[in-house]
């Protein structure tokens, strides 16, 4: 953690950068307005993402701030000082500073971040006070977070918070203080070691996807450059000197002109129909596109906002918060282009009608829907079995790289190894996150101790020791680290996993997840069901070559066992956490949820739900059920049934797809 106040490192020219002008844009934009909302940077290591964050700091003019304030509070502005600032009479003692730029690492706690109890004061004169953390420090300059993914979600939190509102608010350790916070948030990370939960990402105004450059020419301008500064620093920033005056004048300009623009009310319309376009959730992204495009007009001298302002800043705002549009959105000539053979409808109709099962009349109870469906699938099923030929082996769909899917913290104490799931751990490894007053084992926390018995010094007899501490002070380490977690497969391998070969895609998705669970050190297996059984295909493991293997030869076709596959689950389940207590697992079930097979003499479909009850009682795990029914005029809703009896999420075959499976997955997980 460094604060750079009053003296910096000889840094990068920030008008010296190549080939990145979206991110300098970016920046520049928060010079001009600090209160757009922060911005994040998303790139490959290598493309001068820290550089230019440095350099931003030399392109805000410097600052006048109250003498002997922690908080350099503005003079000029009462309203937004702190208790102690609004409390003087007459002149402040004011002098000028640069802009702080305060470096957050990912292994920062919360109270150096937040703020804490003074130690000096509380021991010399037994009284709680508040030194100020990382964001009392920042208050009116840039906070900078290099890999921001990696910091701890509550610490995120916290400072998006802050960064929002303009104010960090302490309640610890009997403290209670407001304290302005005002600053730039901007936050680095490479996508590769994952990424920010939505919410978090939400809360950025802006997203800038940097990338290295293709070019030959500007890649040997870039080593020239950086060859030059290393070479000599002070003669490369004086050759520079002009443009970086440029851009700080520009930003004063900007600045003043910032509270004159104006935006016509059709801009208004434009930029609500954008973000609607874009399928951006809430309203945060309109906000954020109107302050965006009055910071762009004002950094290029416009008197009002144009088209083309909000168009050229719309991709910085939506690029981390578009969606893909949702199935039923589509337009009906999109739908009329899926269609593959419209003149042939009549024929496809007849040939319909010859082949069961003919849908019942609108009046006619479920319960006849059932029986003929049932008689059809039992004709085709038994074909299959006396037909083993009828049996399809379906290939794997391609592989592809999936973003890091987390578990989240978990509440209870786990242990294991991975590196996946934050959970709270028992052991005295893992990461220190904070302390508690509940002693259960000998891992002393001395900072928290030492903060505890801090105010009663004066009080308590020293005989001569420096510190007396008491039993009630003593506080415990709370630890946190990464476990690998289990996620078991239950797939549906009858006969109507064939149409329009889903099991294509199921095993592509499967085999994906695989790999990702072998560099998370995750544990994965399947269960396959069909016929008039089930079957452990993937015992627990985390071989990606033995997945493969068993992937290859499942064959799809015959009869729908569905309680025979959940039973085999709960059996795997079971001893699973018979042998991993700690790990937390996930079942994902493939299926329509129908069934037309029984282990016993009872009804199918009611003995899959009898199992399906029994799972939720006997496991606090997390289920998930993938519809796979072709929807149409008659769908049956069956794995609705199935998946409020096992207290699940459930998704519609639409959403099946590659990327559609591993995100729900890692949406549930999360």
């Amino acid at each position: 953690m460094q604060k750079h106040s009053k003296q910096r490192r000889v840094i990068y020219p920030f008008a010296a950068l190549t080939g990145q002008e979206e991110l300098q844009l970016g920046l520049l934009l928060h010079a001009v307005n600090p209160q757009l909302g922060g911005i994040l940077i998303r790139g490959e290591k290598g493309t001068a993402k820290s550089t230019a964050v440095r350099g931003l700091a030399e392109m805000l003019p410097d600052m006048q701030a109250v003498a002997g304030c922690p908080y350099h509070c503005d003079p000029e502005d009462k309203s937004q000082a702190c208790g102690e600032c609004r409390s003087l009479a007459g002149e402040f003692p004011t002098f000028t500073m640069p802009v702080p730029i305060i470096d957050i690492p990912v292994s920062a706690t919360e109270d150096r971040v937040v703020g804490s109890l003074d130690f000096e004061q509380a021991i010399k004169a037994g009284q709680r006070s508040f030194m100020p953390g990382l964001m009392g420090e920042a208050n009116r300059g840039i906070i900078y977070i290099d890999e921001i993914n990696l910091l701890d979600d509550h610490i995120v939190d916290v400072l998006l918070d802050a960064a929002g509102s303009g104010i960090n608010v302490v309640e610890r350790e009997g403290i209670s203080i407001i304290h302005p916070a005002e600053f730039i948030l901007v936050g680095t990370m490479n996508p590769e070691e994952g990424d920010l939960r939505p919410q978090l990402l939400d809360r950025f105004a802006l997203c800038v996807e940097v990338s290295g450059l293709a070019d030959r020419e500007a890649r040997v301008e870039i080593i020239k450059r950086r060859e030059a500064f290393e070479t000599h620093p002070a003669s490369f920033r004086e050759l520079w000197q002009k443009e970086q005056d440029t851009l700080r004048a520009k930003v004063i300009t900007a600045r003043k002109l910032l509270s004159e623009v104006v935006l016509p009310e059709d801009r208004y319309s434009m930029i609500s129909q954008l973000c609607a376009e874009a399928y951006a959730a809430g309203h945060r992204a309109d906000i954020m596109l109107v302050r965006a495009a009055v910071a762009l007009a004002a950094w290029r001298g416009h008197q009002e906002v144009t088209e083309e302002d909000v168009l050229d800043i719309a991709p910085l705002v939506l690029a981390h918060r578009r969606r893909e549009p949702p199935e039923e959105s589509k337009t009906p000539e999109h739908q009329e282009q899926e269609q593959p053979e419209p003149p042939e409808n009549e024929n496809d109709e007849q040939e319909q009608q010859q082949n069961p099962p003919p849908p019942p009349p609108d009046n006619q109870q479920q319960e006849g829907q059932q029986e003929d469906n049932k008689d059809d699938k039992d004709d085709k099923d038994n074909n299959s079995q006396t037909n083993p030929s009828s049996e399809v082996v379906f290939a794997i769909g391609k592989p592809f790289a999936i973003k890091r899917i987390s578990m989240g913290k978990d509440r209870q104490a786990r242990r294991g190894s991975g590196r996946r799931s934050r959970t709270k751990t028992d052991s005295s490894v893992g990461r220190y996150v904070k302390s508690t007053s509940h002693r259960e084992r000998d891992d002393l926390a001395i900072d928290a101790t030492i903060r505890a018995a801090a105010p009663f010094q004066r009080s308590r007899k020293s005989n001569s020791m420096a510190l007396v501490i008491e039993t009630s002070d003593i506080r415990e380490k709370v630890r946190e680290k990464r476990i690998g977690n289990f996620m078991l497969f239950v797939v549906d391998a009858s006969g109507s996993m064939g149409a329009k070969q889903r099991m294509i895609e199921t095993k592509g998705a499967i085999l994906s997840l695989l790999q990702d669970a072998y560099q998370k050190r995750d544990r994965v297996g399947m269960v396959a069901f069909k016929g008039d059984q089930a079957e452990v295909l993937l015992p627990p493991t985390n071989s990606v070559e033995m997945a493969q293997k068993c992937l290859v030869e499942l064959p799809v076709g015959g009869k729908t066992p569905l309680a025979a596959g959940l039973t085999k689950a709960q059996e795997v389940i079971r001893q699973h956490l018979k042998r991993s207590p700690h790990m937390r697992p996930i079942v994902v079930i493939l299926s329509d949820g129908k069934a037309n097979v029984a282990m016993a003499e009872d009804k199918p479909l009611a003995e899959a739900h009898r199992v399906a009850d029994s799972m939720r009682e006997e496991f606090n795990i997390k289920y998930i059920v993938v519809d796979t029914e072709q929807k149409g005029l008659l769908s049956f809703g069956k794995a609705q049934e199935l998946a409020g009896r096992l207290g699940a999420e459930c998704y519609t075959i639409d959403q099946l797809k590659v990327d559609s499976l591993v995100d729900i997955v890692r949406g549930a997980l999360a």
